[in-house]
């Protein structure tokens, strides 16, 4: 009990604090509401931890084995994020009477964890960090993810409901617009711990 309540400390320090998944789901929150942004919030909350089982039960040893897979991850993950930043940045604002791009959807947001830096650092860590060679591997795998699960779900709820609180405050296109771009440098600012030597 005590390694679960350890798990889950880190899980919701690491989940609540401020990366890709979470500064998305506060721009759907703002730009989509609530309702449209439920698949993106939920692919995030199960992709995440499927990643952590997938990582824990044998793709890390692939990684090891080919450093080249991870490499060309990371770079494709950096991109897609700058791509993502983007689409932020030069989202109409509803109040411009513009049409909006669409949430991200269940799939999307989903397999999005597999290109985001901070969930790579956030799996690799758990699974270095609570499992242990003496007892079987899976059950400690499955513990974490499940845990992961358990702490994302009210984590995303509340990034998102913080977008959904903005979007009464900022009152006009321009507003709209500025907290796009900010959320947009955002995204881009959480790459650079990756790309630093």
């Amino acid at each position: 009990m005590e390694l679960v309540l350890t798990i889950a400390l880190f899980a919701f320090s690491s989940g609540i604090t401020p990366g890709p998944n979470n500064i998305m789901l506060m721009s759907s929150g703002v730009n989509f509401g609530v309702k449209r942004s439920l698949p993106h919030l939920s692919g995030v909350c199960i992709g995440f931890p499927a990643m952590v089982l997938a990582i824990g039960l044998g793709l890390s040893t692939v990684f090891q084995a080919y450093p080249i897979i991870h490499s060309i991850i990371k770079y494709a993950g950096i991109s897609y994020l700058l791509y993502l930043a983007w689409l932020i940045a030069n989202s109409s604002s509803k109040l411009e009477g513009k049409n909006t791009p669409d949430p991200l959807s269940f799939i999307q947001a989903a397999a999005f964890q597999w290109v985001n830096p901070k969930a790579w650092i956030m799996s690799i860590g758990a699974i270095a960090a609570f499992t242990s060679v003496q007892s079987p591997l899976p059950p400690q795998v499955l513990t974490i993810a499940t845990v992961f699960l358990c702490v994302a779900i009210p984590s995303a709820f509340i990034w998102l409901g913080f977008g959904v609180g903005l979007k009464r405050l900022l009152r006009n296109s321009r507003q709209q617009k500025i907290f796009n771009i900010s959320m947009a440098l955002l995204l881009v600012a959480s790459i650079i711990p990756i790309i630093a030597p």
